[in-house]
């Protein structure tokens, strides 16, 4: 008989902590808000770090950010925290606090219990990686989800009915004006630039020479921005330097996605007359407003004329992150970029490319002999001008390709019509010549 004896351990097992996080959200920027935000924080890192079990990774807080939205940048990064293995359990408040859509709010959740990552929803006291948890989450949530959009209407009614009553709803910031807590008064400083801008606009300059001039003069834009010539446009075009407003010019689609767009006759637009401080005469605005509208008559293109071409929308200066145009020059079809055609070489340097060139190289590129436009949108995304004579084909399968092109010699732009203009020219300047 074999003898055994049971050896027991010296010390006991020590558990593996759990790694836990927490998510916390408002919705304004207000000091209530931001105080509330606060608070959560402190009570979340206070919870965690008390538990023994517990290693405290830290506090996810998105301020002023709507729970509908998934463009929440602490959420995604407590979402890829949690994708490369440093979390194991978050907690948050409510379902509300997480998220306020129902389909957001299910993927995400769903994601984490793949990935085993526990989420508990403290108000609810739910565990989503228990057997019911998602049943429970998904009625919650849209309970959510109906409160958001309920929430959302009630909204959109009481600014609707300020709008009615010819109030100025949400104007915060406007060039020529500081506005504190709804009191919109004249900021002279800039009040003066608005008055040249348009002095400028009716003294026959467009908005590209407007532009150049403020950049010229060192200027700040709003908010730090740089001078173009649609923020010229915009301010020349603006009923409110003349104090008045046009109201609900845009309007909420819904409210998942809070997107903003254009009132093009969907709801009933207000005109107020003497809603502020006019930093201009109304005549002075009438008659930028009839120079605006002669200007566009003169440019307006036929409507049956077609302005969308393969590379359109297709070609992106790195420099300074506008689109290439095409333009027409001595019969021929380049593409530039559109801040050098408004603005100037001062302003971005971009070298303009043959569209015979564009055609070669993107055949190349694709692996075919003659450019197709079907395959060229089918298969590249975008192409990227980094640099002069360098394109970076960007795949919509994720590939890249470099390519360099090489101007054309004169000798070989010119074709034999060219050539015989050239030589027809030559001899009457000989001709010329011999007569004098």
């Amino acid at each position: 008989m074999r003898s055994i004896t049971k050896l027991e351990p010296s010390a006991p097992q020590i558990p593996a902590r759990k790694c836990v996080a927490a998510y916390a959200r408002v919705s304004s920027g207000k000091d209530a808000m931001l105080h509330s935000l606060s608070a959560q924080i402190s009570y979340y890192s206070a919870m965690i770090q008390k538990r023994r079990d517990w290693e405290y990774v830290g506090v996810y807080a998105d301020e002023a950010l709507t729970g509908t939205k998934d463009e929440r940048p602490e959420f995604q990064r407590l979402m890829n925290d949690c994708r490369n293995g440093l979390i194991d359990m978050v907690i948050t408040k409510s379902i509300a606090r997480f998220a306020r859509n129902t389909v957001t709010m299910l993927e995400a959740v769903r994601e984490l219990k793949l990935l085993g990552v526990d989420v508990y929803f403290e108000k609810e006291n739910i565990h989503s990686i228990s057997g019911d948890g998602e049943v429970m989450l998904t009625i919650l949530a849209s309970y959510a989800q109906e409160e958001s959009r309920s929430v959302s209407e009630n909204c959109k009614w009481r600014i609707r009915k300020r709008f009615k009553n010819g109030e100025l709803v949400s104007l915060r910031f406007i060039f020529g004006y500081r506005i504190v807590k709804g009191d919109v008064k004249v900021y002279e400083k800039e009040a003066a630039i608005v008055r040249m801008i348009f002095d400028d606009y009716i003294g026959g300059m467009g908005g590209s020479k407007i532009a150049q001039k403020l950049r010229a003069m060192d200027i700040p834009a709003l908010r730090g921005g740089t001078w173009d010539s649609e923020r010229v446009v915009a301010i020349v075009k603006n009923e409110k330097y003349a104090g008045n407003a046009l109201l609900q010019k845009k309007y909420v689609t819904d409210h998942l996605t809070k997107k903003e767009v254009w009132n093009k006759g969907v709801l009933p637009m207000y005109f107020a007359e003497g809603t502020h401080p006019a930093i201009i005469d109304a005549d002075t605005f009438e008659k930028a407003q009839a120079i605006m509208e002669q200007r566009r008559q003169r440019f307006r293109t036929k409507s049956d004329t077609p302005n969308r071409y393969p590379f359109s929308g297709k070609i992106l200066c790195v420099n300074c992150g506008k689109n290439y145009k095409r333009k027409t020059a001595n019969d021929n079809f380049y593409w530039n970029c559109s801040t050098y055609l408004q603005e100037g070489k001062a302003t971005c340097p971009a070298k303009q490319i043959p569209e015979d060139t564009l055609y070669t190289v993107t055949a190349e590129v694709l692996g075919i002999q003659v450019f197709d436009a079907e395959i060229f949108a089918e298969r590249v995304s975008e192409i990227q001008v980094p640099e002069n004579n360098r394109l970076l084909f960007i795949f919509r399968d994720g590939r890249r390709v470099e390519k360099i092109w090489q101007d054309k010699s004169r000798r070989d732009s010119w074709d034999d019509a060219m050539r015989q203009a050239a030589r027809e020219q030559q001899i009457e300047n000989l001709k010329r010549r011999n007569r004098e």
